[in-house]
């Protein structure tokens, strides 16, 4: 990027982030996450420091906070509420411990604390008795929200002189938030009132302190957790300011922990990235505080942030990027699919650089173009999927998206069928359909054949050792020896896993052969209903069409394919070879019929041993939740599927629940 280039980005990043601070920090409402809104910022901040010359005091870089609303009275805070500043990795924090100890020298230690998503308050005491709350505001000035401070229990009116002696000014600092739990109640009752449910709980909170009438903020359960004060009570550590908030009647964290060094910081960071699912408060991080007050006092501030504390974002499940190139990608069924190319990003532990499309109909649906800034999710925690593009910060220069004529991989025709949104190649022979088909087959749900990897298979492919699935089992030690990648003990590796794997279950084998539309449940209720392959292979359209849960597009695709007269000799050749096919035994009907989700870690199960019990006993498995669902099986640190099955009203069971119904 040239200096031009990077100076017309920052200018569009600063108009978009001040767009979006305003709805969020302002108006209380949001058009986007927090996260993509912090993903945002991080790029801006990075361009800035590579090029600073373009950094200027109206950058939101440069900020605290929004401006204070007219609506209330304005009131000055007794000190300066700094920002923190924020890191996104172990790496990241072991820079600043680094830095620090060059400014200020001594024993280091931390005291961590969960990062809570709501409303910065500022609570002024003067002999002991609350006399002004104010929000945040700008840092230095903020509205007074005294009376709808006064209607939240969790904030002593008078402060608690049992064990402390009552100073004559007391301003502390604290976040209010609101309860995931009366956030779903809330929406629950919205959305059978036939009203918009609100976006986060967030929301609900600043949305309440700012409401005119206090009986409206009374009647939202909100919660107060103070964290900080700015008076000097002879206290020498930052966890010794907790205890003294706790003697004088206010609610800290529990969760709150002092560790002793860097390493102890490190793994409570672990402990809450997937421990924090559980909390009944949203939480986006980790506040990490310099233990030492005296170590805090030599660092002090540089600019807008404190140098003694920072914030450790959890990793991001939405982060913005930017769309480098779009290529297509050819399946085993030979459906194009588009893929976008993106500039590098951390999301959710890992280093995204693609994201998948589906099709080119959701190309068209959210308008990309290639060049565009869009945010992406991990769908399901696995496969990246862009969310929205943000078309504000489109320059001119973005390019058109256009659908292939030919097969990347083969150059053949592309065509589409009719009633279908995918294109697919029109080779029977294409080089990427067989490739993308054999890795199927060896994949861990069909045949999970260890050490037959993608690079693996293209190599024995171009080597003329794989046409189909039945030359597998047809490998020798002495064909793989000689090749690269390959010596004597990782040719005996495979050799054992292909030995191995011969003996397989039905519906294992039936998703192995990769037929269009059939996939994994597909193919347990395929191998429940016929039993063995032979029943499977003799059945007409009109059986396939009588099995419950096989639509028409299915039905075609299983009589098309046991049609055809090559698939049914690699199927005798795959017997031939010695594959034996476990015949499906009678399933017990306790559960027949019953639909289950699962979400959430198991202890006395893996999820997928909890699924086969579910199949064995006539149950069947939905990837989402649905008014048709019977049970949701919810394990520890669940997703997004616990707090959709509430909303439904579905029965919601836990693992000793699950073993009594499965007795």
């Amino acid at each position: 990027m040239n200096k031009q280039e990077a100076k017309n980005r920052i200018e569009k990043l600063k108009k978009e982030i001040e767009y979006h601070r305003y709805l969020y920090h302002v108006l209380d409402q949001s058009e986007i996450s927090q996260e993509a809104l912090d993903s945002l910022k991080k790029e801006l901040s990075d361009l800035e420091n590579q090029f600073p010359q373009f950094l200027s005091n109206d950058s939101p870089s440069m900020r605290v906070s929004g401006k204070p609303l007219d609506k209330f009275e304005k009131i000055s805070h007794g000190f300066q509420v700094l920002s923190l500043q924020d890191i996104f990795s172990v790496d990241e924090f072991e820079n600043w411990v680094d830095k620090n100890k060059k400014i200020a020298t001594g024993n280091y230690d931390y005291f961590c604390e969960l990062k809570l998503d709501g409303l910065t308050i500022v609570l002024t005491y003067e002999n002991g008795d609350l006399k002004t709350a104010a929000t945040r505001g700008d840092g230095k000035i903020g509205e007074n929200v005294i009376n709808n401070i006064r209607t939240i229990e969790s904030i002593p009116l008078k402060l608690s002189d049992s064990k402390r002696k009552i100073p004559k000014k007391l301003t502390v600092r604290g976040e209010v938030v609101l309860k995931k739990s009366y956030f779903e109640k809330i929406n629950k009752e919205r959305i059978s009132e036939g009203l918009e449910p609100f976006a986060n709980p967030r929301n609900i909170a600043a949305g309440s302190i700012r409401q005119l009438d206090p009986n409206v903020v009374r009647e939202r359960e909100l919660v107060f957790f103070a964290y900080y004060f700015d008076e000097d009570l002879a206290q020498k550590t930052h966890e010794e300011e907790h205890n003294i908030l706790k003697d004088f009647g206010f609610k800290v964290s529990e969760h709150n922990q002092y560790c002793k060094d860097s390493k102890e910081v490190e793994q409570y960071l672990k402990k809450w990235e997937t421990k924090r699912k559980s909390l009944d408060y949203m939480t986006d991080g980790v506040v990490i505080v310099i233990n030492n007050i005296n170590i805090e006092k030599e660092l002090g501030n540089i600019g807008k942030t404190e140098r003694w504390m920072c914030a450790y974002k959890f990793p991001a499940e939405q982060v913005t990027s930017r769309v480098v190139d779009i290529i297509f990608q050819v399946g085993r069924t030979g459906a194009i699919t588009p893929v976008a190319v993106l500039e590098p990003r951390n999301l959710a532990g890992s280093v995204v650089r693609r994201a998948t499309l589906h099709n080119f109909d959701e190309i068209k649906r959210i308008d990309l173009k290639i060049g565009d800034t869009v945010i992406i999710q991990k769908a399901g925690d696995v496969i990246p999927d862009i969310v929205e593009v943000i078309k504000g910060l489109r320059d001119g220069k973005e390019k058109i998206i256009h659908t292939p004529k030919k097969c990347p991989s083969c150059n053949f025709d592309i065509v589409k069928k009719e009633g279908e949104v995918n294109y697919y190649c029109s080779n029977k022979n294409c080089y990427a359909k067989q490739k993308e088909g054999i890795i199927h087959f060896v994949s861990k749900k069909a045949f999970n054949i260890d050490g037959l990897g993608e690079k693996i298979v293209e190599q024995l492919i171009e080597e003329g050792l794989l046409k189909d699935f039945s030359d597998i089992f047809r490998l020798r030690k002495e064909d793989l020896v000689p090749l690269e990648r390959f010596a004597e003990k990782s040719a005996d590796n495979l050799i054992l896993a292909i030995s191995k794997s011969k003996k397989i279950d039905l519906a294992k084998f039936i998703y192995s052969l990769g037929i269009r539309h059939v996939g994994e449940e597909t193919s347990i209720s395929l191998a429940n209903r016929f039993r063995n392959i032979k029943n499977l292979i003799n059945t007409n359209k009109q059986d396939f069409e009588n099995i419950e849960d096989i639509g028409p597009a299915v039905s075609e695709s299983l009589f098309e394919y046991f049609l055809n007269s090559k698939n049914k000799e690699i199927i005798q050749k795959l017997l031939d070879l010695g594959v034996s096919i476990n015949s499906e035994k009678s399933v017990e009907k306790k559960l027949n019929g019953k639909i289950f989700v699962l979400t959430g870690s198991l202890e006395g199960f893996t999820r997928d041993e909890a699924k086969n019990i579910i199949r064995l006993k006539g149950g069947k498995i939905s990837s989402s939740v649905s008014k048709n669902v019977d049970y949701v099986l919810v394990g520890d640190d669940p997703g997004s599927k616990y707090s959709e099955a509430q909303k439904l009203g579905l029965d919601i069971i836990n693992e000793n629940e699950f073993q009594k119904i499965i007795r």
